[in-house]
């Protein structure tokens, strides 16, 4: 796995790119001299979670065969402003799911994916706490 990241204005201004030609841009914070020009390096981290355990949720849904219709992921975390670095301290995960699903077999989609799957989960789990949720909606 490679990414490149070239700097795109005198600030702080990146576009990173993977060997697949994909193109996302990075920036920092305003205080320190960010344009808003990209998502922020932490905020980077909640993409990669939200991503990570959204693929390995559809996927084991979809191996239980449940009917899964959409599913939307709403990340919240707080950091630990007084240390440096300011490391995540509390990520909330909460997933909107759709679809006639039955609620135990989300629920250990969810312990799988947390618990063994999602890479990114079991790296920031070892710093922050990590909640989970979720919400069934019925068609």
């Amino acid at each position: 796995m490679e990414i490149n990241l070239v700097r795109k204005n005198n600030k702080f201004n990146f576009e990173a790119e993977n060997a697949m030609g994909q193109k996302v841009e990075i920036d920092a914070k305003p205080e320190i001299g960010g344009e808003g020009k990209g998502f922020r390096p932490m905020e980077m981290l909640l993409v990669g979670l939200g991503g990570c355990s959204g693929i390995d949720m559809v996927n084991v849904l979809n191996k239980q065969k449940e009917p899964l219709d959409d599913i939307k992921i709403t990340i919240n975390a707080t950091r630990k402003d007084e240390e440096m670095p300011p490391i995540f301290d509390v990520i909330d995960i909460h997933f909107n799911l759709y679809g006639a699903l039955n609620a135990q077999k989300v629920e250990r989609a969810l312990a799988l994916t947390f618990e063994k799957y999602c890479s990114v989960s079991n790296i920031l789990g070892r710093s922050a706490q990590l909640n989970f949720s979720y919400t069934i909606h019925q068609n």
